[in-house]
């Protein structure tokens, strides 16, 4: 089943918690840690605009990508007609704009849908080739560690007024391939609607990663638990990766 479909109508109210204000003003620091202080920004798996727009409120010139029309309809939603936002429904592994930008980012895991290291290769090459000269991608990823021993093989739940999901796990060791079959209850009128997505995410490590950011011609300047903000240890669970424009 498609992934963001039905799920778009609800996504909001269930990522509530995400800490997209700490994320955003992380990310603003590290940007302009290298100079970056304006210009074009580009945000892969934008979703619903939540850390698009707080981009856009620092002073970045914003283009979101996302594969899900249904979640950039919410993203225009939030914004109306007069949004300064441009929005593109395409998947990353295929995107394409119309100039270079000064920075990419990418958050909540979105990179973790990616299930090909040689898929992986390929978006960062378009990282790459969408980048000004020297300039920075950042992105965060889920470990192995997190689904194998965390998440993996668990199921949650949480029950609400008006909406309820149950979140069912499965992980699978040969692959690195978690599974998550989502299904909801949302109220409509009286009675409640039935839904449910899977979705498939790839567990990696961080030498994975910086195999594949090399591989891209990107420059691997530095990774960082993004709970912690210190090094990476065997127990991080989400890893920020930062990598530079290289020679095209």
């Amino acid at each position: 089943m498609e992934a963001y479909t039905d799920f778009a109508s609800v996504y909001d109210e269930f990522m509530e918690d995400t800490p997209y204000d700490e994320w955003c003003a992380d990310i603003v620091d590290k940007l302009r840690g290298f100079g970056i202080t304006g210009g074009l920004v580009c945000e892969l798996g934008a979703g619903t605009g939540e850390m698009t727009r707080r981009l856009r409120d620092k002073g970045f010139d914003m283009i979101g990508i996302d594969s899900s029309e249904e979640m950039l309809m919410k993203a225009r939603e939030k914004e109306g007609d007069s949004s300064d936002i441009l929005y593109l429904c395409q998947d990353m592994r295929e995107f394409e704009l119309y100039g270079t930008v000064a920075a990419v980012v990418s958050v909540c895991d979105c990179i973790n849908y990616i299930l090909e290291e040689s898929e992986l290769v390929t978006v960062f090459k378009l990282v790459n080739n969408y980048l000004d000269p020297s300039g920075i991608f950042i992105f965060d990823f889920n470990t192995k560690h997190k689904y194998r021993d965390v998440i993996g093989e668990s199921t949650i739940a949480e029950n609400r007024e008006d909406e309820s999901f149950i979140w069912e796990n499965f992980y699978d060791e040969e692959s690195d391939i978690n599974e998550y079959d989502i299904t909801f209850f949302v109220r409509e009128g009286e009675l409640f609607r039935r839904f449910t997505e899977t979705h498939l995410q790839r567990g990696y490590e961080l030498s994975e990663m910086k195999a594949a950011v090399e591989a891209s011609g990107l420059v691997f300047v530095k990774a960082y638990d993004a709970d912690t903000k210190g090094e990476v240890t065997d127990d991080s669970e989400r890893v920020v990766v930062i990598a530079r424009e290289c020679g095209k």
